[in-house]
C-alpha cells in the first residue's frame, strides 16, 4: 500500500475535530444540557397496558397533571410479552401520593381501551443522584490515568509517557464526540453516557496501541536517520486497514442492536447504540488522525534542543 502522508495533511485533520467538538459545545450552550433522573433525581412511573397507547401524548397529559415537564417512553418486555408506558419526571422534588393517583386517572381517562395499571413507582434523590454522577465522571478519569500510565511503562522506547499523553488527547477528542451526540440528539445524560464514554475510550486506546506498537517496530528496522514524519506515516498505513475492518465490524454490530431497539422501542439500548455508532467512527478517525501526527509534532519539538544539545 502506498504510504499516506497524514503529519502532512494534519490541519485539516485537527479543523475537522475542532468542528465537531464547537458543533456539541454550541449545542449544549443553546439547548442545554438534559440530566436523566439517575443523575438529578426524580420520579418513574411504570404502567402495564393493552393495545396502543401514545407515549408523546401521554408526557403531556402527565406534564399538565403535574405542572412540571415529564417525558414518556414506551417499552417492551420480550421475554413475558409485555407492554410498559414509563412516566418519568427528572425534579429535584418527587411526587406525593395523591399526584401519582391523579396522574393514574388522567391517562386512564385519555386511553380507556390500554387498561393501564401502574404496578411501580422508583423515586430518586437529587444526593443520590448527584453522587451516582460524580462515581461516574470519576471512572472516566480514572480510566485514563491508568491507560496514561500503562502507555508510558510499555513505550518508553517512542516517548513514554509523552506518547501515552498525545494516546489521551485523542481520548478526549473521543468522549467529546460521544457527549456531544448526546447534546445534539438532546439525550438525557444517563449511565449510557458513563457507559458509551468508557466502551469507546477502550476501543479507542486499542486501536492507539496497535499502531505505537507498528511505530516502535519500525523504529528499530528503519534507517535512524528516518524522520518521524515518514516512521508515523509508514507505520499508520501498515496499521490502518486492520483498525477499519475492526471499526467497521465494530459499527455494524451496533447499528444492528440499534435497529432491533428502534423497532421494539428499547430506549435504553437506543441512548446508548445511537452515541456508540459516532464513537465508533471517531475513535477510528483520532486512533490515525490525531494520535499519530499529534505524535510526530511533539518529536519534531524535541529534536531542535537534541540538535543543539
Amino acid at each position: 500500500m502506498k504510504k499516506v502522508n497524514f503529519y502532512k495533511n494534519r490541519k485539516i485533520y485537527f479543523t475537522i475535530s475542532i468542528i465537531i467538538i464547537l458543533a456539541g459545545i454550541v449545542s449544549a450552550l443553546m439547548n442545554g444540557i438534559k440530566l436523566d433522573i439517575q443523575f438529578q433525581g426524580g420520579t418513574i412511573l411504570q404502567y402495564t397496558y393493552t393495545g396502543t397507547v401514545d407515549a408523546e401524548k401521554a408526557g403531556n397529559i402527565a406534564s399538565q397533571v403535574l405542572g412540571k415537564t415529564a417525558g414518556g417512553q414506551l417499552q417492551t418486555n420480550l421475554a413475558k410479552s409485555e407492554k410498559t408506558l414509563v412516566i418519568s419526571l427528572a425534579d429535584r422534588a418527587s411526587i406525593t401520593s395523591q399526584q401519582q393517583q391523579e396522574v393514574t386517572a388522567a391517562l386512564q381517562k385519555a386511553f380507556p381501551e390500554a387498561k393501564l395499571g401502574l404496578y411501580q413507582s422508583l423515586t430518586v434523590q437529587p444526593s443520590i443522584g448527584a453522587q451516582f454522577f460524580r462515581k461516574g465522571l470519576l471512572a472516566i478519569g480514572l480510566s485514563f490515568l491508568l491507560i496514561l500510565l500503562y502507555v508510558g511503562v510499555r513505550f518508553r522506547r517512542i516517548g513514554g509517557f509523552s506518547a501515552g499523553a498525545m494516546a489521551i488527547v485523542a481520548l478526549f477528542h473521543d468522549a467529546f464526540v460521544v457527549a456531544s451526540v448526546f447534546f445534539i440528539f438532546r439525550i438525557p445524560l444517563n449511565d449510557s453516557f458513563i457507559a458509551a464514554i468508557l466502551t469507546i475510550i477502550g476501543f479507542s486506546i486499542n486501536d492507539t496501541i496497535v499502531i505505537y506498537d507498528r511505530i516502535r517496530e519500525n523504529k528499530s528496522i528503519m534507517n535512524k536517520k528516518t524522520s518521524p514524519e515518514d516512521l508515523v506515516d509508514t507505520s499508520i498505513t501498515q496499521s490502518m486497514t486492520r483498525s477499519i475492518n475492526t471499526n467497521i465490524a465494530v459499527f455494524l454490530s451496533i447499528t444492528i442492536a440499534y435497529i432491533f431497539a428502534q423497532v421494539y422501542n428499547i430506549q435504553s439500548i437506543k441512548d446508548f447504540a445511537l452515541p456508540m455508532m459516532f464513537g465508533t467512527i471517531s475513535g477510528c478517525y483520532s486512533t490515525i488522525c490525531i494520535a499519530g501526527p499529534l505524535w510526530t509534532m511533539w518529536q519534531n519539538r524535541r529534536r531542535p534542543g537534541k540538535a543543539k544539545a
